[in-house]
Formats: structure tokens, C-alpha cells, sequence
């Protein structure tokens, strides 16, 4: 289960429910912009969070953007 609190990119140290805001209130639509944007950086210093997730569990920044175009985050 995926919850706000959740750590998903411990480089920037941010969390689900911050970059699921930041995907909203920027108006994200794609991973490019995500990782484009400039007012919660994120995956700019490792790619865990792109890819495995940071703990291996599949848990990453594609599966953030896909929840919140879900209406699911």
C-alpha cells in the first residue's frame, strides 16, 4: 500500500504525497516534464525514483504520475 507519507526520492528527500502535489499544482502530464520541472526537483541526482524505486519495491515516480492522472493520489 503507497501512503503520502511514503519516501519516494531520498535524494531531494520528498515524499508521495509532495510530489503528488507538485504534479497537480504544476500541471504535470508526462515523466519528462516532471523531471523538467524546476519548483520540486526530482530524479536529477539518481535514478531510483525513475526506475526499481528507492527500496527496490517498484514504488517510483512513473507510478506517482499514473495515480494522480487517476484521481487516485
Amino acid at each position: 500500500m503507497i501512503s503520502n507519507d511514503m519516501e519516494i526520492c531520498s535524494c531531494n528527500s520528498l515524499s508521495v504525497g509532495e510530489i503528488a502535489q507538485c504534479i497537480k499544482s504544476n500541471h504535470i502530464t508526462t515523466l519528462d516534464e516532471l523531471l523538467e520541472n524546476q519548483e520540486c526537483p526530482v530524479g536529477d541526482k539518481c535514478e531510483s525514483c525513475r526506475d526499481e524505486g528507492i527500496n527496490n519495491d517498484g514504488i517510483n515516480l512513473p507510478l506517482v504520475l499514473a495515480l494522480v492522472k487517476r484521481k487516485e493520489l
